[in-house]
């Protein structure tokens, strides 16, 4: 199947629901727990991914949310547990948009493809959503503590993706010698794409053709 046959999975509707933007809100007086703690989750990936996790307040927090700063403590210990939430949160989004997109896709590259470009969409709809996975890897960096407390987090992607290549390996697209150099490759261009291409969406554009093309000429070579 050539490049431009295979299908692509749109979920920009979607993204822009689950990355939809949060104004400084005051809190209406039959707010139900959820929405607060929701508003206060959006509020704190904006903070978090902007001024980094020690720069980062439970004050700061609190008046964005428009909610006092004790009101806090209603639903998270420390801006620990925020920080948490907020990454846990994400990672669940994003996988449950991965793994729609991929299910529907039967070869390596369609899956591929189908992925990056809801990974695409998912930036265009609210940088800040790479901009916090970006910057919550410098943070633990800066932070040993907070990489201890957080423990790995990125295991959940890494078994995505290993299983897509095993996927292509079982379609015959993919060599089994090249296992773990392209789940390597593939871990590398991620973080590359979140980290250094996010600001920019004609970059991330960009890249994400140039890796398609790469695997799409690695795939045609077997």
């Amino acid at each position: 199947m050539g490049l431009d046959e295979t299908p692509r999975f749109s979920a920009t509707a979607y993204c822009l629901a689950v990355a939809s933007k949060v104004s400084r809100l005051g809190r209406p007086p039959f707010s139900s727990s959820a929405e607060t703690r929701g508003r206060i989750i959006d509020v704190a990936r904006r903070c978090f991914a902007d001024y980094g996790y020690e720069a980062t307040t439970n004050r700061m927090l609190a008046g964005e949310a428009g909610i006092t700063t004790a009101a806090i403590y209603h639903y998270f210990d420390s801006k620990l547990d925020i920080y948490k939430a907020v990454l846990d949160e994400l990672q669940e989004q994003v996988y449950q948009l991965f793994s729609a997109a991929e299910r529907d896709a039967d070869t390596f590259v369609a899956k591929l493809r189908a992925v990056y470009e809801v990974a695409h969409d998912l930036n265009r709809s609210d940088p800040t959503l790479a901009r916090f996975l970006g910057s919550a890897r410098i943070d633990r960096l800066r932070d040993p503590g907070l990489g201890t407390a957080l423990g790995r987090t990125d295991t959940r992607g890494e078994g995505f993706f290993e299983s897509i290549v095993d996927r292509g390996i079982a379609t015959g697209e993919v060599a089994k010698a090249d296992r773990d150099r392209l789940i390597s490759f593939i871990r590398a261009f991620n973080i590359g794409l979140t980290d250094g291409l996010s600001a920019d969406h004609h970059e991330h554009r960009h890249a994400v053709d140039g890796f398609l093309l790469m695997i799409h000429g690695y795939v045609a070579k077997n």
